[in-house]
């Protein structure tokens, strides 16, 4: 069985950056303080931790655990209804090779993602990506990426083969971490160059046709 790990922002999918509004909506709700974060550019490829502190250090914030946690989730419920105010989409190639693959008994596809569970669960119902995951390993704390990795290899133990795909660095270090071929997706903030500077397995400028990703599937 071939297990596929899969990040989810510029990889699966783009918001047009409609979390942004959520991360100012808990901002105010946990701190009261209002700040355009939509004017600031946040380092791609953090986990939901990472970017809580980013944007605490962005607004001159100081929190502790307790506030940084209250803080995810204000973020968390205030995402759902921030994603329509931005025109995000799935981006190509994604829907139709999950379908593909969803019909296949050898392959399996699960998250490998810096969200946590509920952002995860909210993106991929609003553009329609929810139904194509076995399971997958989220951000439930201040972990690295690589901690997320080898949580998700114990989602498929059996795996003869590993691909984690991704369009970040971040990516591409987390399949190191746990042994997998880092498939390294031009898709998000940075070129075939910069990711091919990290060693991935294979570097792809987007997403080729169901039939020509499967035959990458052999090492």
């Amino acid at each position: 069985m071939i297990a596929l790990f899969w990040d989810i922002d510029g990889t699966l999918l783009t918001t047009g950056r409609a979390g942004v509004f959520a991360l100012e909506d808990a901002l105010d709700e946990v701190f009261g303080v209002r700040f355009d974060l939509m004017a600031e550019k946040l380092p791609s490829g953090l986990t939901e931790h990472d970017v809580a502190a980013a944007v605490f250090a962005l607004a001159g914030v100081d929190a502790d655990e307790e506030q940084t946690d209250r803080f995810i989730r204000a973020y968390e419920r205030a995402l759902p209804a921030s994603l329509p105010r931005r025109e995000g989409r799935v981006l190509p190639g994604v829907r139709e090779i999950l379908e593909d693959f969803a019909s296949r008994d050898d392959v399996k596809s699960f998250l490998l993602t810096g969200n946590t569970p509920a952002g995860a669960r909210a993106k991929l119902a609003h553009y329609g990506l929810d139904g194509f995951f076995d399971d997958g390993a989220y951000c439930i704390g201040p972990e690295p990426r690589a901690e997320i990795a080898r949580r998700a290899v114990q989602l498929a133990p059996d795996a003869d083969e590993r691909y984690v795909i991704g369009d970040t660095p971040h990516d591409i270090e987390a399949a190191k971490a746990i042994g997998a071929h880092a498939i390294a997706l031009a898709t998000g903030g940075f070129s075939v160059d910069e990711l091919a500077a990290h060693d991935p397995w294979r570097v792809l400028e987007t997403l080729p046709p169901p039939a020509e990703f499967s035959a990458l599937l052999v090492p």
